[in-house]
């Protein structure tokens, strides 16, 4: 699989990466023997960037990765994780260097690591993106050997702006797929004009983009796509990316329409279409088994995408997602 430099930590990762929200929680229930799977048909698939977080199943992402990689110490990847979101608020008051060492010592024992390859600030307020602080105490944290590069994820486009202005941020993580286009506007112009490195997530639009939902597909309770549509437990631009469902059904039949008639099916056309834009350097979907995790790797095959198409999904975006959408994220 191709491989891109990840911004500024300077390692090379694959094109399309996985995320593991799903092996954690909130993507109802994935056992361990299926999370293992996906983790080894992922690393046969060519990829090498795993993505999680400290709070994804109160660290059982994290676990589930660090035992996948002791049986594989001779898989060659980067594994990037997440903090700060662990706290009652993710705020400045939050991020203090005590804090930021209990999580990551916790994270670097789920791990079995010593040094954390890339730390993420999770989804923070954005007043711990405005501190000076916090970002001098990141750089002690790599200066000590804790974390090799930090960067952070976020949710809008103004606080990937403010990260990518700082001098030692290596990548950021945003939101970036055919239903949540801001980031073209400015971002990923930015990040690479600064070299920073741009991680895109929920390229699927929570599986929208996949074609496999209708008006009455339903979701268990303890996933996100049941709880979380008016944002009750956290940001809803996580969820379907903001858009309403019943929207984003019709949005996305007419995207599968486009993908067919171009030779792909939607989920691998909606994959390809984020891993070529200029700029990124890998792309996160989720899987919830093996089957879908080799599926989502099989994107980095795709040609480059016709401007026939890619025009196309221009025109829906500004017909029916961006007025949603646009302005909020």
């Amino acid at each position: 699989m191709e491989q891109r430099t990840l911004g500024r930590t300077g390692r090379e990762v694959s094109v399309i990466g996985l995320g593991t929200w799903q092996l954690g929680a909130d993507w109802g229930a994935v056992d361990e023997s299926d999370a293992l799977a996906v983790l080894d048909a992922a690393a046969e698939a060519g990829v090498t960037f795993f993505d999680t977080a400290d709070v994804y199943g109160d660290g059982r992402s994290e676990s589930l990765i660090g035992r996948w990689l002791q049986s594989n110490p001779g898989w060659q990847g980067t594994v990037a994780t997440k903090m700060i979101r662990r706290a009652a608020q993710p705020s400045l008051a939050h991020a203090t260097p005590e804090n930021f060492r209990a999580w990551i010592d916790r994270s670097r024992r789920n791990l079995g690591t010593d040094t954390l390859d890339l730390v993420q600030l999770h989804c923070p307020d954005d007043d711990v993106f405005a501190s000076d602080r916090v970002f001098d105490d990141l750089d002690r944290l790599v200066e000590e050997g804790a974390i090799a590069a930090y960067g952070v994820s976020v949710e809008t486009c103004a606080q990937a702006l403010s990260a990518i202005a700082r001098p030692h941020v290596a990548t950021v993580q945003i939101i970036l797929n055919a239903f949540r286009q801001k980031p073209l506007d400015e971002v990923l112009p930015a990040a690479a004009q600064a070299g920073v490195g741009v991680i895109a997530r929920v390229p699927l639009a929570s599986g929208l983009l996949s074609g496999r939902y209708t008006a009455q597909t339903t979701f268990a309770e303890n996933d996100h796509r049941s709880f979380n549509r008016r944002g009750e437990a956290f940001d809803v631009g996580e969820t379907f990316s903001g858009v309403d469902f019943a929207t984003g059904v019709e949005a996305a039949a007419r995207f599968a329409e486009l993908a067919r008639a171009h030779g792909l099916e939607p989920a691998t056309a909606a994959l390809a279409w984020v891993a070529q834009l200029a700029g990124v350097s890998t792309v996160i979907p989720g899987a919830r088994n093996s089957a879908q995790a080799r599926g989502n790797a099989g994107a980095a095959d795709v040609p480059s995408l016709p401007g026939e198409f890619l025009g196309a999904v221009s025109r829906l975006y500004d017909e029916q997602i961006r007025p949603q959408v646009h302005h909020r994220w």
